[in-house]
């Protein structure tokens, strides 16, 4: 029972790498082309996020487009600005001690480009980078201020890269608070990009947008039904890379809509996903997905088969080999049955009891010998000479 046991588990072991499937076990020329890399934040392991620098870095490891995240100011001016405050990426705490925990939106943009952006990467270097900065690049970093979104958008402009932003919407009490969708609309319209070069995320006022702005490639961040999409002339879609399946990735790509995923920062993950058929990744490592020039392991069904059933042959001669050499160790060893085991005991003990008498017998003897001539030996008489 146990054996059969054995062997069923055995067998279930052997035969669940054969159902198992992956992107990556495909026909080489089914691959398609690498998705395109845009950079989040520019390139925030190299500068200091959100700022000119930063997007420079990722333009030059040849990134396709440029992601932000926006906060409308006090005064209406759409800025880059990830966190709520300004504790973490500026200098606030000196320049406006009594302000440093207020939401960042509550600055007016004068108050903003007042503010030191590059120093404090120089003192935490998040990501032990500032070593190998030479001083003129020391220097750079340390003197970048707070970008606005009109910056962003014509240096992808320039570069023709695509620009994408996450816009988030004021407090309740902020003047900015109804508005906001139209100043910063107006702020793309203004800059001097092409419409078709904007990922527009935004899902307020969609329809608005889509009147003044036609080109603009309108983007869901959510995971909607394809009707859904095609109705609200949606074109392309960001979403977090472990919110879309391989089925969801064919789906896209069948139905003509654009898939970005985000944050992919390992070359293992943008590997899976190139398998999978991702058009495009946003991610905050461009530099290092560039390195990466083809999937790090990519293998076709006959050779993933053939590699699974090699390796269960070696395992089944290694596991029948242990058992024909345990079934000979066993068939060389005697067998006794306990009454045996005792008898034999017993005559062992007897036989040394009786070796331990002998050798007690022998030793008085021997002693008995040696006492009786001593007396002879004392008075010097010689039995012998006599």
């Amino acid at each position: 029972m146990v054996l059969l046991i054995y062997l069923s588990v055995l067998l279930t072991l052997y035969f669940i790498p054969l159902s198992i499937t992956s992107p990556c076990i495909m026909e080489r020329g089914s691959l398609k082309a690498a998705p395109a890399i845009i950079g989040h934040q520019g390139a925030p392991m190299l500068a200091p996020e959100n700022t000119l620098l930063s997007f420079n870095r990722a333009l030059q490891r040849n990134v396709s487009g440029l992601e932000a995240d926006v906060t409308i100011s006090l005064d209406g001016v759409p800025f880059l600005m990830r966190d709520r405050t300004l504790r973490r990426t500026t200098n606030v705490r000196r320049v406006f001690p009594d302000r440093q925990y207020d939401d960042a939106s509550f600055f007016n943009w004068t108050d903003l480009t007042s503010l030191n952006a590059g120093q404090w990467f120089l003192k935490d270097d998040p990501f032990w980078t500032v070593q190998y900065m030479s001083t003129s690049e020391r220097w750079s970093v340390g003197n970048q201020t707070v970008c606005s979104l009109e910056q962003m958008l014509k240096l992808a402009a320039k570069s023709k890269s695509l620009a994408v932003f996450t816009l988030r919407r004021p407090p309740a009490n902020h003047p900015h608070r109804h508005d906001w969708v139209n100043l910063t609309l107006d702020t793309v319209l203004t800059s001097g990009i092409p419409q078709e070069q904007v990922m527009w995320t935004l899902d307020s006022n969609r329809e608005m947008v889509r009147s003044v702005a036609p080109s603009l490639q309108q983007t869901s961040v959510q995971k909607l039904p394809l009707n859904t999409l095609h109705h609200k002339g949606i074109s392309r879609v960001l979403l977090r890379y472990n919110q879309a399946s391989a089925q969801d990735v064919r789906l896209y790509n069948e139905n003509n809509i654009s898939l970005t995923l985000y944050s992919v920062n390992e070359p293992w993950l943008y590997s899976l996903l190139w398998c999978s058929g991702v058009p495009s990744v946003s991610s905050e490592a461009p530099q290092v997905l560039r390195k990466v020039h083809y999937p790090l392991w990519l293998m076709s069904p006959d050779e993933y088969c053939l590699i699974w059933i090699c390796t269960d042959l070696i395992s089944f001669a290694v596991v029948l080999g242990i058992f024909i050499f345990q079934k000979w160790r066993m068939s060389g060893m005697r067998s006794y049955n306990p009454e045996q085991i005792m008898l034999s005991a017993a005559v062992r003990r007897s036989s040394r009891d009786v070796n331990i008498m002998k050798e007690k017998l022998i030793f008085s003897e021997v002693s008995n010998g040696v006492s009786s001539d001593e007396p002879y030996m004392e008075n010097g008489f010689n039995y012998y000479t006599n």
